[in-house]
Parts: C-alpha cells; sequence; structure tokens
C-alpha cells in the first residue's frame, strides 16, 4: 500500500469518505460515482482539487479495506487530515453518496453510523443532515 498520510489533503479526506461510502456494500454503484464525480466538480469546498487524485485516493481506500483494520486505520487518516470544520461536510458528502442510488442497505447504514461516531457528529445535527440528503435524493 503507498504511504500518502503526509500527503493527504482536506479534500482527499472528503473523497476518502465518500469513496468508502460507495464501497460499503461491496458494488460500487454508477449512481455513486457520478454523485461523487459531481460533488467534486461542483462544491467550493473542491475548487481548487486535482481530480487526479481521486484515483489514488480509491486506491488507498480499496487497500485499506482489505486489511483487517483498515477502517480504523481509514478513520486515523481522516481524522489526522480532515480540519473538524469539514466533519459535517463529510458526514453530508456520505450521506449523499449513500442515499444517490436510492436504496440504503445494512452495511452503508452501520457505516454511516460509524462516521458519525468517528467525527463525533452530534445526533441532532446527523438527523438534519440525513433527513437533508433524502429530500435532495427523492424520486416520484
Amino acid at each position: 500500500m503507498t504511504d500518502i498520510s503526509h500527503s493527504l489533503t482536506p479534500e482527499d479526506c472528503l473523497v476518502a469518505v465518500m469513496i468508502a461510502m460507495s464501497a460499503s456494500d461491496e458494488r460500487i454503484r454508477t449512481a455513486e460515482l457520478v454523485s461523487i464525480e459531481a460533488f467534486v466538480n461542483h462544491l467550493p469546498v473542491f475548487g481548487a482539487y486535482d481530480t487526479d487524485r481521486i484515483r489514488v485516493v480509491s486506491e488507498v481506500v480499496f487497500d485499506l479495506f482489505a486489511e483487517e483494520d483498515g477502517l480504523d486505520a481509514l478513520f486515523g487518516l481522516i481524522r489526522d487530515n480532515l480540519p473538524e470544520k469539514l466533519n459535517e461536510t463529510a458526514y453530508a458528502l456520505a450521506c449523499d453518496v449513500a442515499a444517490s442510488d436510492g436504496q440504503l442497505g445494512e452495511t452503508e447504514l452501520r457505516l454511516l453510523e460509524e462516521i458519525r461516531y468517528e467525527l463525533n457528529i452530534d445526533r441532532l445535527h446527523a438527523a438534519a443532515i440525513e433527513r437533508g440528503a433524502r429530500a435532495r435524493h427523492m424520486t416520484l
């Protein structure tokens, strides 16, 4: 595995959370990838982000998921490199990726719970973020 922890940017951390959310059910859906790409291309937090880094960050997430304590290691990298003020942003992006394909499975729900815990997201704030994601991804 490549050690990029010293060069992990806050944007990389946000991408890592989204990739982890997409990969959590072991099926990366096209809708999820399209959402990740759209977020990176349009959200102000990614304004100066080099989109070529998405592949590198994805490989790191996949490598970590292949290890026994990989999820803990991923959260360690995120905590070390993501400014606390972006914790709710990371959770919101995870919720949007989870909701983007119209299906929320048990593994995705468990990962969202873990993200809430690891990033110390207040339960009331998390509920508001989740409700917003559900509203944005509602279908007729």
